[in-house]
């Protein structure tokens, strides 16, 4: 942000961010995005995979500044990778609060 608003009702509402960020605590092994089961055919002109559905193969996928990432999940991490995702998605809560700041930082003319 180039323009940081100042004076003292800007600092009441960025104490206000702050206050809001604590109360809803984020947990540190939360993972963004979604996880998600495709198949695919490896090309091998004797695979099973010829004929059937093909190989099970997990991504996740997610957006790092406003691009789509890809990354492929090995099988056996996929149970707590999902943990992680399930834990990443905000709750109703979470989002009122997000809302909340922003109505804040407009009211105030404040950027968000």
């Amino acid at each position: 942000m180039k323009n940081k608003p100042k004076g003292s009702q800007a600092a009441r509402l960025r104490q206000h961010k702050f206050d809001l960020l604590r109360r809803f605590a984020i947990p540190p092994d939360l993972l963004p995005g979604s996880l998600s089961l495709s198949h695919l055919h490896c090309g091998k002109p004797n695979c099973h995979c010829r004929k059937g559905a093909g190989h099970a193969a997990w991504s996740l996928t997610f957006m790092v500044h406003g691009k789509k990432q890809v990354h492929h999940i090995p099988k056996a991490w996929v149970e707590e990778v999902q943990k992680r995702v399930d834990a990443g998605r905000p709750d109703a809560s979470l989002d009122c609060a997000w809302r909340h700041a922003r109505l804040c930082a407009a009211l105030s003319g404040m950027p968000s």
